[in-house]
C-alpha cells in the first residue's frame, strides 16, 4: 500500500511546505517564551484610504473603544513605534462628533507602549487616538513635517480626578494608517527591549543572528529588530516559491548584537533536488557585495556592520528556463571575521515559465537584475553621427576632424559646419592657432625640455579611437592616454612622473584658440556672451560647480573640463553644496591651480595651470581633463517647425486641436503620478499613449534620475546599499521619510496632490543601469516615444544607454532638456549650457528655463545659454512665457500652456501660413544674410523660401528705434519693383501692417517684428 502521506508531499511539495510554515508560524510564538508576559499579542494592523487630514492629525492612529461612560478612560497601546515619543503630541477625537477632545493626560510613554488618559465626551464607543500629529507648510515642493509637541490641554476640574476615580479600561481595536504607503506593519513594528533581550541572552556565544527573509517583505530598519522576527524566532531555513526563468531574490537580515562584523561574505551553494539536478551555485549573487557598475566594471563591495546595527543582505538568482519542477534544497554560509554561519535554502520551482523574468510583479523585487544591466553599454555609432575614420594622426567625425599632435596632445581641431549652422560644408575652419602646449618650469624658471614620442593607436573602432604616446624630460616622464568617440567627446589622461625629485614652478596646459573662433565664452563663473579680452579664474569647489568653459563660435568651438582622477559627479541643481566638486589633486594643487585667459598676436591662451610643488622620484600627478569639439551636428529647422510641445497632461482630443503634435507628460498627473518611477500607473499611461497614437500624437514621459520617489518599489532594497544609491544628508522633509527613513537622506521633490516624497540620488551608481533597462520596458511595452529631462543628474555613457533604448527598432527616442538658470548659489554657480553640454549630442530640444532672464541680457547670452544653435541644437522659452520677438530670431517660442503667457499658437499659425516647413534659416550671425537693419541692437534672422521670406527682427536697443531694412533683393530672387513687406496680425505679437521696399520701420525696444516680404 502507498504511504498517503508520502504521495501527498510528493505530489504538492510546494502545498505542503507552505502548510508547514503556515503551522510553524502559528506554533513558534507559543512556545518562544515561557513567560508569556514578555511577549504582548499582536494588535491588529489595517491600511485606511485616506480618510483623514494627515497634515494636521498625522499618519497614524490607534482606535479605542470605551465600553461604558465615564468621566475619565485609559487606554494602553503595544504602539511598537520607530521614533521617540517623549514630548510628541497626541490627539485624540470623539468619532461620533468627530471633535478633538482636550482633556488628555499622558501616561507612561515608551517606544514599546503608550499609556493615554483621555475623557470620552461621548460615552461609550468608538475614538481615536493620533499619536504623530505634524503640520506642514500648504502646497511646498520641499516641505518639512514639524511634529507636535506636548501641550497640557485638560482643564484642573477633570485632571484632578484622574487619582481619585477609577477610569474605564478602554481597548485598541486595532492600529491604523492613512494608506497602505504609510503603514508600520510588519517590518517597522518594533520589538520590545524584552524581548530582544532574550533572544539575545538565548543566543549568546554567537557572532550574529541571522534572519532569512522573503522578498515580499524588504527590510527596513537599521538598529530595530521587527516584531514579526520574535515571533517567527530563530530559524537556519528559508523556504519559498519560485516560477522557471524567475528573477528571484531573497534576504538575509544580519544582526550584529554581540560586536562589529567585518568585510560580511556570502559563500552560495548549488540547490539539488531529489533526482540529482541543480541550480549552480554560479547563478547566485549577493546585491550588497558584488555588481556591475554604471560603466560596465565588475566590482565587489566591502560590507560591515557595525555592533547593534541590522543590514540586510539581497541574495539573487534567475532560475534558468530549464528547470525541473521540484524542490531543491541547498546552503547559503555568511561569512565574517572567521566566523561561518550557514543557512539552508530551499525553493520549490513550480511548473510556470516566465518569458520575462517576472518584471511585470516588481512588487516581487524582480527588477532588482537590473541593477547589474549593461544594456546599451555597446558604443555603436548613434544617428546622425557616422563611424569615426583614421587617416594618419587625423581623426575624421561627423563634420570635424581631430589632429593628434606628437606629444599626444591635440595639434589641430577643424569644423566644416556652414555659418547658417544647417549643413556640414567642405570648407574646413581651424579651432586652434598652434597645438596644445604641456607647459613645464622647474623652480629656477627654467623651461622642461620635452622630447615627444610618436603617438600610437591602441584602439580603433567605428565608434571610439584611443591613442597612446610618451614624452621624456631629464627629470620627468610624461604619458599621454587620450580616446575620442564618434560624438566629439575627447578625454585625456595625462601622468607626469618624476623620474628623480624635483622642484616645479609650474606644471599646466596652454590652449592656443584662433581669435576669430573664440567669439564667445561660458562658465568659469561668467555667464555666456562676448569673449572677454582677458580673465583670472581660481578653483572654489566648495561653493562653484565650475572646472571648465565652453569658447568658439556658432560654427566652431571646444568645451574643456579639468577633473580628478577620481572624479565623482556632484549633485546638481539645488544640491550641489551637499556634495560639491572633489577639488583636482594635480590641476588644483590645494589651491594653487587656477586658469588664466589672455591674448596675443591674434591667439586667445587659456592657461590651466597648477602652481608651484615638489615631487619625489616615483611621484605620479594625474592631470585629467575632458573636451567637447561643437557643434555636434547641424541644427534641424525641419525638426524645430514639426516637433509642436503640448507640456501638460490633458484630453488628447483637445491637445490635437491645438495643433500640438508632442504631449509631455510631467510627474504628479494620473499617468505618471511618482516621480522618476513611471512603473505603477503603467496600465492608464498604455492606454493614453495607445489614444494619443491614434489621433497621430506622440507623447514623452518625465523621467530622469536626480530623485526618486517614496513609491518605488525598491527603495528599501536600494537603502540596503548604503550610500551606493542614496545620497547621505541630515533627513528631514515630508513626514513619510521622516517617519520610515529615520535619517541619513536628502528630502528633494514633493508633490502635494499626490503626498509624493522624494529622496535625492546619490550621483552615479548602479540605479542608472536600472534607469536604462526602466527605458526599454516602457518603450517596448508602453510606447513612449521619448522622454522629458528635468536637470540630468547622469553622466554621458548612461545619456548613450538611453538615446539607444528609446530609437530602437525605429522609435522616435524624442529627448528635450529643460534646466532652470543654474547661476545662483544653491547650483554653484554653473551654467545649464556648459554643464550638461555632454548631453547635447543625444537632444532634440532645449526649454531653458525658469530664472533664465529673456529682458536684460544681450544676444550674446541667447546665442550661447539658451539657444542651442552652436551645439547643432534648437530651443524654447520658459521664463514669464519668454520674448517671442527675440525668440524668433533664434527660432524659438515658448511652450504651451505650463506657464503664464505660454501660448505659441499664433505664431505657429504664422509659421504655417508663411510655410517655414521647408525653408532655409538665415540667421542674424551669418555675414551674407540678405536682410540687415543697419542697426547692431537691432537684428533679423532670415527664413528664406524661393521668392519669398519670413524676416523676424528683435530689439536690444534701449528706446525705441526705426530702421529701414538694408535687403539683397538678388539673394531673396525677390523682383524689388513688386516686393510686397507685410506684418501678418498674430495675435500677442503684432498688428497687421503693410510696409513699402523704402519705409522706415518702427521698433519698440524689447519687441520687433515677424515680416513676410515677397512679390505682388
Amino acid at each position: 500500500m502507498i504511504d498517503k502521506k508520502y504521495t501527498l508531499i510528493t505530489l504538492y511539495p510546494q502545498r505542503c511546505i507552505q502548510l508547514l510554515i503556515k503551522a510553524a508560524l502559528t506554533i513558534i510564538p507559543l512556545i518562544l517564551f515561557n513567560d508569556a508576559n514578555l511577549i504582548a499579542q499582536q494588535l491588529k494592523y489595517v491600511s485606511g484610504h485616506n480618510e483623514w487630514d494627515a497634515d494636521s492629525l498625522g499618519n497614524h492612529r490607534a482606535v479605542i473603544n470605551v465600553p461604558q461612560a465615564g468621566v475619565i478612560a485609559k487606554v494602553t497601546i503595544d504602539w511598537r513605534r520607530r521614533d521617540d515619543p517623549a514630548g510628541k503630541g497626541i490627539i485624540v477625537v470623539d468619532s461620533a462628533t468627530n471633535k478633538r477632545i482636550w482633556n488628555v493626560k499622558a501616561g507612561d510613554l515608551s517606544r514599546a507602549t503608550g499609556t493615554i488618559y483621555f475623557e470620552p465626551i461621548s460615552g461609550s464607543g468608538t475614538y481615536y487616538v493620533y499619536y504623530l500629529p505634524y503640520h506642514v507648510q500648504p502646497k511646498s515642493n520641499y516641505p518639512t513635517a514639524i511634529y507636535l509637541k506636548w501641550k497640557n490641554t485638560p482643564d484642573n476640574n477633570w485632571l484632578s480626578q484622574i487619582d481619585s476615580k477609577q477610569p474605564v479600561e478602554a481597548k485598541v481595536q486595532y492600529l491604523e494608517s492613512i494608506n497602505a504607503l504609510n503603514s508600520f506593519y510588519p517590518m517597522e513594528v518594533i520589538a520590545s527591549d524584552v524581548e530582544v533581550k532574550n533572544l539575545i541572552d538565548a543566543n549568546s556565544g554567537k557572532p550574529c543572528l541571522v534572519f532569512p527573509e522573503d522578498r515580499m517583505h524588504p527590510i527596513k530598519m537599521k538598529t530595530d529588530l521587527p516584531q514579526r522576527w520574535i515571533l517567527k524566532g530563530i530559524t537556519s531555513n528559508f523556504i519559498d516559491t519560485a516560477s522557471k526563468g524567475e528573477n528571484f531574490a531573497y534576504q538575509l537580515g544580519i544582526y550584529a548584537f554581540a560586536k562589529d562584523l567585518h568585510n560580511v561574505k556570502l559563500k552560495f551553494g548549488e540547490l539539488k533536488n531529489a533526482s540529482g539536478a541543480i541550480i549552480s551555485a554560479k547563478l547566485f549573487s549577493c546585491l550588497n557585495t558584488d555588481g556591475i557598475n554604471w560603466n560596465n566594471k565588475v566590482f565587489k563591495k566591502t560590507v560591515d556592520v557595525a555592533k547593534g546595527d541590522i543590514q540586510a543582505l539581497w541574495c539573487l538568482v534567475t532560475i534558468p528556463k530549464m528547470t525541473t519542477a521540484g524542490t531543491y534544497t541547498g546552503t547559503v554560509t555568511i561569512v565574517a571575521d572567521g566566523s561561518a554561519t550557514p543557512v539552508k535554502i530551499t525553493l520549490v520551482i513550480n511548473n510556470k515559465t516566465l518569458s520575462d523574468g517576472g518584471i511585470d510583479e516588481p512588487r516581487k523585487q524582480t527588477r532588482l537584475t537590473w541593477l547589474n544591466s549593461s544594456l546599451g553599454q555597446r558604443n555603436d555609432i548613434i544617428k546622425p553621427y557616422i563611424p569615426l575614420k583614421v587617416q594618419g594622426n587625423t581623426i575624421s567625425l561627423l563634420g570635424r576632424k581631430l589632429t593628434i599632435a606628437p606629444n599626444g596632445l591635440p595639434g589641430q581641431i577643424q569644423t566644416y559646419f556652414t555659418e547658417e549652422m544647417t549643413a556640414i560644408g567642405t570648407t574646413p575652419r581651424s579651432v586652434l592657432a598652434s597645438p596644445f602646449q604641456w607647459v613645464s618650469q622647474l623652480e629656477n624658471g627654467d623651461a622642461v625640455k620635452w622630447t615627444a614620442g610618436k603617438p600610437v593607436l591602441t584602439q580603433t573602432e567605428a565608434g571610439e579611437v584611443h591613442w597612446a604616446a610618451t614624452n621624456r624630460s631629464q627629470n620627468l616622464l610624461m604619458k599621454v592616454n587620450g580616446s575620442i568617440e564618434f560624438d566629439g567627446f575627447v578625454h585625456y589622461s595625462v601622468r607626469v612622473i618624476a623620474l628623480k625629485d624635483v622642484k616645479l614652478k609650474e606644471t599646466g596646459m596652454v590652449i592656443p584658440f584662433k581669435k576669430d573662433v573664440a567669439q564667445y565664452m561660458m562658465g568659469l563663473n561668467l555667464k555666456g556672451g562676448k569673449m572677454p579680452a582677458g580673465y583670472q579664474w581660481k578653483w572654489d569647489v566648495a561653493h562653484k560647480n565650475q572646472d571648465g568653459a565652453w569658447i568658439g563660435d556658432v560654427n566652431a568651438g571646444l568645451q574643456f573640463s579639468l577633473r580628478d582622477q577620481h572624479y565623482v559627479r556632484p549633485l546638481n541643481t539645488n544640491f550641489y553644496l551637499d556634495k560639491p566638486l572633489i577639488l583636482p589633486s594635480s590641476w588644483g594643487n590645494n589651491g594653487a591651480g587656477g586658469i588664466n585667459i589672455d591674448q596675443k598676436d591674434g591667439t586667445v591662451l587659456v592657461n590651466n595651470y597648477s602652481g608651484p610643488r615638489e615631487m619625489k622620484k616615483g611621484d605620479t600627478l594625474y592631470y585629467d581633463f575632458n573636451l567637447m569639439i561643437t557643434p555636434f551636428h547641424p541644427i534641424n529647422t525641419e525638426q524645430q517647425w514639426a516637433l509642436r510641445f503640448y507640456h501638460k497632461y490633458s484630453n488628447v482630443d483637445s491637445i490635437k486641436a491645438t495643433g500640438a503634435t508632442v504631449i509631455n507628460i510631467h510627474h504628479g498627473t494620473p499617468i505618471n503620478p511618482y516621480i522618476n518611477y513611471p512603473f505603477i500607473a503603467h496600465d492608464a499611461m498604455k492606454n493614453y499613449i495607445d489614444s494619443a497614437h491614434n489621433l497621430g500624437l506622440k507623447v514623452k514621459i518625465y523621467n530622469t534620475v536626480r530623485e526618486l520617489s517614496n513609491s518605488a518599489y525598491e527603495l528599501f532594497s536600494l537603502r540596503s546599499l548604503g550610500h551606493e544609491v542614496y545620497s547621505t544628508g541630515k533627513g528631514g522633509g515630508y513626514s513619510w521619510l521622516q517617519e520610515h527613513l529615520g535619517g541619513d537622506y536628502i528630502a528633494a521633490w514633493y508633490v502635494p496632490e499626490v503626498k509624493d516624497a522624494a529622496i535625492v540620488n546619490s550621483g552615479m551608481s548602479r540605479w542608472h543601469n536600472y534607469y536604462v533597462e526602466g527605458m526599454n520596458w516602457l518603450v517596448n511595452n508602453i510606447g513612449i516615444d521619448g522622454i522629458y529631462l528635468d536637470d540630468v543628474a547622469y553622466d554621458r555613457v548612461t545619456m548613450k544607454r538611453i538615446k539607444r533604448v528609446l530609437t530602437q527598432n525605429g522609435h522616435p527616442g524624442i529627448i528635450d532638456l529643460h534646466s532652470a538658470n543654474q547661476y545662483n548659489r544653491r547650483d554653484g554657480f554653473n551654467n545649464s549650457a556648459n554643464l550638461y553640454m555632454d548631453h547635447f549630442p543625444y537632444l532634440n530640444r532645449l526649454w531653458f528655463g525658469e530664472y533664465f532672464d529673456y529682458e536684460h541680457n544681450g544676444p550674446d547670452f541667447f546665442m550661447t545659454e539658451v539657444s542651442g544653435i552652436p551645439f547643432g541644437l534648437m530651443g524654447e522659452m520658459l521664463q514669464d512665457g519668454g520674448n517671442p520677438w527675440r525668440g524668433m530670431v533664434y527660432g524659438m517660442t515658448n511652450r504651451m500652456p505650463w506657464s503664464d503667457n505660454a501660448d505659441p499658437r499664433p505664431l505657429w499659425k504664422a509659421w504655417d501660413d508663411f510655410g517655414i516647413k521647408g525653408s532655409r534659416m538665415i540667421g542674424y550671425w551669418v555675414k551674407s544674410n540678405p536682410v540687415k537693419t543697419g542697426d547692431s541692437s537691432i537684428l533679423a534672422t532670415v527664413y528664406k523660401r524661393d521668392k519669398k521670406a519670413m524676416v523676424a527682427i528683435a530689439s536690444w536697443a534701449s528706446e525705441d528705434k526705426n530702421i529701414k531694412l538694408l535687403i539683397d533683393w538678388k539673394a531673396l530672387h525677390i523682383d524689388p519693383d513688386k516686393a510686397t513687406i507685410t506684418a501678418p496680425a498674430i495675435k500677442n505679437f503684432q498688428p497687421s501692417h503693410n510696409f513699402s521696399v523704402n519705409d522706415e520701420i518702427p521698433v519698440q525696444k524689447g519687441k520687433g517684428w515677424l515680416l513676410v516680404i515677397g512679390e505682388r
